[in-house]
């Protein structure tokens, strides 16, 4: 079985997700899968800069300065999603033909990065702004301003929830959310 898991950045997909990877599923993080590839792949961090110049210095790229353009400008943004869905789906389906029997697919851009395609069931991890706020600062040591302007480059949880086949509301205590990834993975028949 492969899930599908999104949500908006700081809503706490990572609870269900370790999970999964408990109970052995092989767990694909799309933003993780993304920062692997700028790291060793040369022609995605060219193509990066082609379209944003001045934000790869020395094969690096400066994700504080492509992330002030793109979290402002939604033109931009689905310019950078457009270079770097294509490049992410395809390491996807790389480490997918190893043919788990439990996968879970971690992103964002489930849907438009066309993962969705590749899953049994999607779930939508959805949170209150403001706990995804603080959780982002905390998590990533940035500003107030910049996390909710990376929450607001993103769709709203109705957007996720209308996508997806289930939602899980991480509204509460930390174990309260934990119960209930619990029970989703019950009803899935996986613990």
């Amino acid at each position: 079985m492969i899930i599908g898991i999104t949500g908006g950045t700081g809503s706490g997909k990572s609870t269900l997700l370790s999970m999964i990877a408990a109970h052995g599923g092989l767990v694909l993080d799309c933003d993780e899968i993304y920062h692997q590839l700028l790291q060793t792949d040369a022609a995605l961090l060219g193509s990066i800069e082609n379209a944003f110049p001045g934000t790869v210095t020395e094969g690096a790229l400066n994700r504080k300065k492509l992330g002030a353009i793109v979290f402002n400008d939604e033109a931009a943004l689905q310019k950078l999603n457009q270079i770097t869905h294509a490049a992410v789906k395809a390491e996807v389906l790389r480490r997918l033909e190893t043919k788990p029997n439990l996968a879970a697919i971690d992103a964002i851009g489930l849907f438009e990065g066309e993962l969705a395609e590749l899953c049994d069931v999607t779930v939508a991890v959805t949170a209150p702004e403001e706990d995804r706020v603080r959780r982002l600062m905390a998590r990533d040591g940035i500003s107030e301003e910049y996390a909710r302007n990376r929450i607001s480059a993103q769709h709203d949880d109705c957007w996720y929830a209308q996508k997806c086949t289930y939602v899980l509301e991480n509204g509460g205590t930390p174990e309260d959310f934990q119960a209930k990834c619990i029970a989703f993975l019950g009803n899935l028949g996986i613990i």
